[in-house]
């Protein structure tokens, strides 16, 4: 007969915790010692106990289900061919293919590729409504899920100008891809253009949702999904309760519609904790971000190689960042229990402290005119910039750490040598209908002057 080990020992209530921690404080101040606030303005305690708790969130996270995706960037049609067979020969279960012109011969590239029931995915910087009918009808042949990312705002958000003439004539040519394709999924929320800027948690799942908003507002009735296309910070159990706030208060925007479009979560480890000096470290920075996306319910993942700001696509980088993946998915068995955040007491509370900090943010957005309105005043940019600035003085102050670069740095390391790419934020002088929202890392000032002394 089974017996419980923790019957033999009396239960210790959260009271008595406090007070233990407070003897070993010898005389410190609880609060100011071991309670610390998040730039979200949480406040984190040091232990979550269940005479203390609430509420769950109510999150299906079907972590068994999520897939290994493979960035491919589609320059050279045959060289990308077999780049894909040979990504998926070695353990990739998806593919997210960029796609810039509509030149590219798509039927070519995607003719010879066992898609059967495989989710792929496609970034364009374009918007062609005879370039997406192919694509439908390859899907129909092919059996395969196509998610054609296509995310106007976002385009306008990144480049400060629509993919063409106007608002109007952007959302006229969606609502025409609608009606002339049966089997894509056509919308996505380029969320981590929001974090890889500087973005706090509650503001990248309010924008993103505000975002979403204007998509529904629009098109709930004829859209299947909307893809957020999510990049994945360094704050561990922060990022797992972000995937799983944003799946939730999209669920619960959703309902307002009576719709049942999906949310797909599409992760990336952010670029803004990356370096190029002791650029191995990016690959642990990786790791616990998949760990991350996985626990947080990730509907598919795709790794960034540790040499991804500085080197070209290569075999090599590719091959690392694939198993990176492979090794959670097979040898730490992460694809093994659903819904794996539940029940954990601290994950939880920041679940639902992050939802009701979003919402109340996304009801603010919209009602001071919708997520458009403020994007084009320079409201959103400005937030982010705040949020930003905030968070590169405390990098710079040696508050917030980045292990190589800021402390402990090595200073025999050169890479001056290595840049086959520029890693910092590139200038391009054009004419905007508004002022875009640059993506910058923390560490580029501190590199930019590392390079000059070499």
């Amino acid at each position: 007969m089974a017996t419980n080990l923790f019957d033999d020992f009396n239960p210790i209530s959260s009271k008595q915790w406090k007070q233990k921690i407070q003897f070993e404080l010898d005389g410190a101040d609880y609060n100011q010692t071991v309670i610390w606030n998040s730039p979200e303005d949480i406040q984190v305690k040091p232990f979550y106990h269940s005479d203390e708790f609430t509420k769950a969130a109510n999150i299906n996270t079907q972590a068994s289900d999520f897939k290994i995706c493979q960035n491919i960037f589609v320059f050279d049609v045959e060289k990308s061919i077999e780049r894909a067979l040979n990504t998926l020969e070695r353990g990739a279960e998806s593919l997210r293919f960029t796609i810039e012109n509509d030149k590219i011969d798509v039927q070519k590239l995607l003719e010879n590729l066992p898609l059967e029931n495989k989710n792929i995915y496609f970034n364009f910087n374009f918007i062609s409504i005879d370039f997406v009918k192919k694509l439908d009808t390859i899907s129909i042949q092919k059996k395969a899920n196509f998610y054609c990312n296509f995310d106007p705002i976002g385009q306008l958000a990144r480049e400060g100008n629509w993919f063409t003439t106007s608002e109007k004539n952007n959302f006229e040519t969606l609502d025409l891809l609608f009606k002339n394709t049966t089997h894509l999924n056509l919308l996505s929320v380029d969320l981590g253009l929001y974090q890889n800027s500087g973005a706090n948690i509650t503001q990248q799942i309010a924008y993103s949702l505000a975002h979403a908003n204007e998509y529904l507002n629009r098109f709930s009735d004829t859209a299947k999904s909307i893809v957020f296309q999510v990049s994945v910070g360094t704050n561990y159990f922060f990022e797992i309760a972000k995937l799983r706030a944003l799946r939730m208060l999209f669920d619960l925007i959703a309902a307002e519609y009576d719709s049942k479009i999906e949310c797909h979560i599409l992760a990336t480890p952010t670029k803004r904790n990356k370096t190029i000096y002791d650029y191995n470290v990016n690959m642990l920075r990786t790791t616990t971000e998949c760990m991350s996306a996985i626990l947080g319910g990730a509907d598919a993942i795709a790794n960034l190689p540790y040499d991804t700001l500085y080197h070209k696509d290569n075999e090599f980088g590719d091959r690392i960042s694939r198993n990176q993946l492979l090794i959670l998915k097979h040898e730490s068995y992460f694809d093994k229990v659903d819904n794996p955040a539940d029940g954990s007491y601290y994950i939880e509370s920041l679940t639902m402290q992050l939802a009701e900090k979003s919402l109340a943010l996304f009801k603010d957005i919209e009602a001071s005119g919708g997520f458009l309105k403020l994007l084009n005043d320079g409201t959103i940019k400005k937030k982010i910039q705040e949020s930003a600035n905030k968070e590169q003085e405390l990098f710079d102050s040696k508050k917030e750490i980045l292990l190589g670069t800021n402390k402990y740095p090595n200073k025999e390391d050169r890479m001056k040598h290595d840049l086959e790419l520029f890693p910092f934020v590139k200038i391009k002088p054009r004419k905007t209908l508004i002022t875009p929202i640059i993506e910058k890392r923390l560490a580029e000032k501190m590199e930019q002057e590392r390079l000059e002394l070499e």
